[in-house]
């Protein structure tokens, strides 16, 4: 097919202009005003804002294994529904990908069934036991990098041998930064939402402890290194050290840090638990100060679907993890731009040009780039009914609150993928 986008407000070269925009065959075949093509379906975005397809560092399909919970088909939906193009899948699956048989096990559900680009982490570990390294060797070439997302690697020397090992083969670790030691049995942040719900809480020393080491690690191995989810004010400052002295770190942080703290829960509900825990005030204000000087790098969802039986019951028993995909573009532009925290511009390079450049690839609106699209309404305003949501996961802590910045079409390689009706 071949469309014609008109009118729309594009981003060109790091800054938006009102121009109108050309696919066909898949990439972007012409870029500028007044544009005409005569076979092309003509799609009015007058008053709306065209960006590269977002790119999400972090999302749970859950197949093979999980399908109850999610599959390729329906995550996949989900993401385009909120103007993603391409995403990382992690590998807590069953089988785990920890070598290159159970990886095509996921390669082959991709192939069958992704609407948009998905590009699946390898395990670090055997199982993700954090025993024994996975088949780093085999599976280069066939994997994004590797993570044993949902567990912190414990052991440093197993690290140690893991970075140097994906040095080697040229490709990145994402990594979830947990102390076991450390956790005590929490479900929520340690702080003054868990001390007036006499709950026990995840200390943030049980992340930016595993951060401080991992970093030092990378610093030694030169390996290219990504940080999961950060929330902690002593992560980001970790991060921000390393990076002064030239370390190859990277990290991300989610919508739902950005937008809420330990005292926006509002009931002992599953919905607002998620791993690590929405942390304290003084640590959403660290991450605000994090996306404006660059320490944090990218945003990216964490989406982790789950059954509503394993997210009802309450925040001691629930399942840890939230979804994501179909909210997250609205929620950090609400949150982080309507407020004035960052520009626009600021926003698609947090979602869009870093993760992309984050795993060697190039979210551009330029003549014969992929045509890898998202267009949003910024000026419309909806509450988030989880009723609605493509992805099978329905909790989520934004479940009635109004934000702004709908998603209108996403293309992926030229094709509609979304369209809201």
């Amino acid at each position: 097919m071949t469309y014609l986008l008109k009118n729309g407000s594009v981003y060109v070269n790091g800054g938006f202009e009102t121009t109108d925009l050309l696919v066909k065959d898949g990439v972007i075949a012409a870029l500028g005003k007044d544009l005409c093509c005569a076979e092309a379906e003509v799609i009015d975005c007058t008053g709306k804002t065209v960006v590269p397809g977002l790119v999400d560092l972090h999302v749970h399909l859950r197949e093979p294994g999980f399908e109850y919970k999610e599959t390729v088909a329906t995550g996949t939906a989900a993401a385009a529904a909120g103007g993603y193009t391409t995403i990382l899948s992690m590998p807590n699956l069953n089988p785990v990908p920890d070598n290159v048989e159970a990886l095509k096990v996921q390669l082959a559900a991709i192939e069958k069934d992704a609407c948009i680009h998905v590009l699946p982490f390898g395990s670090i570990t055997v199982g993700q036991k954090g025993q024994v390294l996975s088949d780093i060797d085999g599976m280069a070439g066939l994997c994004a990098g590797y993570s044993d997302d949902g567990k912190g690697v414990q052991n440093e020397n197993l690290m140690l041998e893991a970075m140097e090992l994906v040095k080697k083969n040229g490709s990145f670790i994402s990594a979830h930064c947990e102390d076991e030691a450390l956790l005590e049995g929490g479900s929520i942040h340690k702080g003054e939402f868990a001390a007036l719900m006499n709950l026990r809480g995840i200390s943030s020393a049980s992340e930016f402890v595993p951060i401080v080491r991992d970093i030092a690690l990378a610093e030694k191995t030169g390996v290219q290194y990504h940080i999961c989810h950060i929330s902690a004010k002593e992560s980001i400052e970790a991060v921000r050290q390393g990076k002064a002295r030239g370390v190859n770190v990277t990290c991300e942080v989610t919508p739902h840090h950005i937008a809420l703290c330990d005292m926006d829960i509002k009931s002992d509900d599953g919905k607002y638990k998620m791993n690590p825990p929405l942390r304290g005030r003084e640590d959403r204000e660290a991450i605000f100060a994090g996306l404006q000087d660059g320490t944090i790098d990218v945003i990216a969802t964490d989406h982790a679907p789950h059954s509503a039986e394993e997210k009802g019951r309450g925040l001691e028993k629930s399942a840890f993890g939230i979804v994501g995909s179909e909210t997250a573009f609205a929620v950090s532009y609400t949150e982080l731009v309507r407020s004035g925290i960052v520009s626009l511009e600021k926003l698609v390079e947090l979602m869009s040009v870093k993760p992309a450049a984050i795993i060697g690839r190039k979210a551009l609106l330029a003549e014969g780039e992929a045509a890898d699209i998202a267009v949003f309404d910024l000026e419309a305003e909806f509450a988030v009914d989880p009723a609605e949501f493509l992805s099978k996961g329905k909790s989520t802590p934004f479940e009635g609150m109004k934000f702004f910045g709908r998603t209108e079409l996403t293309l992926c390689g030229g094709n509609i993928v979304y369209r809201r009706k």
